[in-house]
C-alpha cells in the first residue's frame, strides 16, 4: 500500500457498513449467535486448534460467532472489500497460553485505504465488545478453564499504510473486555514481549503454525504496551500484508 498523508475528515453521517462494524459499543448477548463447528469444549486449546470469527450483519444489528479449528472463511475472511470481521486464535508459545486477534485494517482494496483511520479508529473502540462475545460464546471453555482469563490479548491491526500495521498488547483478557479495559485501563507491566515460538518442534508451542491466514514475518518490533497514555502500553510491530 502507498503513503497516505492527510488529516482526518470523518463525515457526519458514516455510512453503516464502514463505520458500525459491530454496532453500538456495547456488548449484547441477545444479539450474538454462537456456532460450535468441530470443536470439544473440554478440550484445552493448548492441545486442539480453536479459532474466533466474529461477523457483524448490518441487516440484523446481530453477531455471529464462530469456534472452530480453523478460520470459517465462509464469513467473509477472505472478502478483499468488506474484511469488518475480527478473527482470533489461541496459542500457547513457551508454555504460555496468549490471545492473537486480527483486525484487517485497508489493503486489498482501494476504498479500504481511504478510510484506513476511520476503520482503526473504529476497530480500537468496539474490540471490548468483541472480546465480550468472545468470552460470553465461549463461556463453557473458560468456565473449564479459568487460567485463560489472564492470557494475554494480542491485537494485530493489518494495513499497507505503516501508521495502522502494528501490533497492540491489550493486557489480560478478563480486563481486556471489560468497559474499562484495553486503552482504558491502566497496565502497568514493563515486561510484555510479542511471544515467538521455539524455532524448532517442541511440546511448548501449538498449534506449530499461526492458522490465521496472513504473513508471519514479523520485523523488529518497538515494544511499548497498551493502555493509558501515561502508561502507552503498546507493542507496535510493522506487518508484512
Amino acid at each position: 500500500m502507498g503513503t497516505l498523508s492527510f488529516a482526518p475528515i470523518l463525515p457526519t453521517k458514516p455510512r453503516p457498513s464502514v463505520a458500525r462494524l459491530f454496532g453500538p459499543a456495547i456488548f449484547e448477548a441477545s444479539k450474538l449467535k454462537v456456532l460450535f463447528l468441530g470443536v470439544d469444549e473440554k478440550k484445552h486449546p493448548g492441545k486442539l486448534p480453536r479459532t474466533y470469527t466474529l461477523t457483524h450483519s448490518d441487516i440484523t444489528s446481530k453477531l455471529t460467532l464462530a469456534i472452530s479449528q480453523t478460520i470459517n472463511n465462509s464469513q467473509g475472511w477472505a472478502n478483499k472489500l468488506y474484511r469488518d470481521e475480527v478473527v482470533a486464535e489461541w496459542k500457547k508459545v513457551k508454555g504460555k497460553m496468549s490471545l492473537h486477534v486480527h483486525c484487517h485494517i485497508s489493503g486489498g482494496h482501494f476504498l479500504l485505504d481511504l478510510c484506513a483511520r476511520l476503520r482503526y479508529f473504529i476497530f480500537c473502540n468496539e474490540l471490548p465488545v468483541v472480546l465480550k462475545a468472545f468470552v460470553h460464546g465461549d463461556g463453557n471453555l473458560l468456565k473449564n478453564y479459568p487460567e485463560l482469563q489472564e492470557a494475554l490479548v494480542w491485537v494485530y491491526f493489518h494495513s499497507n499504510i505503516p501508521e495502522f500495521n502494528k501490533v497492540e498488547c491489550w493486557g489480560p483478557l478478563v480486563d481486556a473486555g471489560s468497559q474499562q479495559g484495553g486503552k482504558k485501563q491502566e497496565i502497568l507491566a514493563s515486561n510484555w514481549k510479542l511471544p515467538h515460538p521455539c524455532p524448532d518442534n517442541c511440546d511448548c508451542c501449538f498449534p506449530p503454525m499461526s492458522l490465521i491466514p496472513w504473513s508471519q514475518e514479523l520485523p523488529h518490533q518497538n515494544e511499548k504496551h497498551h493502555g493509558s497514555q501515561s502508561t502507552a502500553a503498546v507493542a507496535s510491530t510493522n506487518l508484512e500484508t
